[in-house]
């Protein structure tokens, strides 16, 4: 499934993304239920999904990049700067996938390919 186009990732999410996630997940979820997913989220392995597969599981519309924080993304792609792999929760009651986060990269790296390869953790 792996395939090429030119954008770089890290090959583990940076640590500023987790509380990221539980900021974004806080809305959703209580605090206790936060805390579990962002601890199973930091021990989840990298894999891999399509850029349009995860969109399609999140049910999120596409950013366009005329977006700030898209625009800004795009920005490190052009100037061949690695991205953070992305953090994604299994909603399994609601069949969909949530970006906790790294929806701006997604966006990103999908207007240069939608087929992109997106390395993510996933619970």
């Amino acid at each position: 499934m792996e395939k090429k186009t030119g954008i770089k990732w890290l090959p583990e999410p940076e640590e500023k993304d987790y509380p990221a996630a539980a900021s974004y997940l806080s809305l959703l979820y209580d605090k206790k239920s936060v805390n579990a997913i962002t601890g199973k989220l930091k021990a989840a392995p990298v894999t891999q999904f399509m850029a349009k597969d995860i969109f399609r599981a999140s049910g999120l519309s596409l950013l366009g990049v005329s977006n700030s924080h898209v625009e800004k993304d795009r920005r490190k792609i052009e100037d061949g700067k690695p991205l953070s792999p992305i953090l994604l929760v299994r909603d399994e009651p609601n069949v969909r996938v949530i970006i906790a986060d790294g929806y701006h990269r997604l966006c990103a790296a999908y207007s240069f390919d939608e087929d992109e390869c997106i390395p993510c953790k996933i619970v």
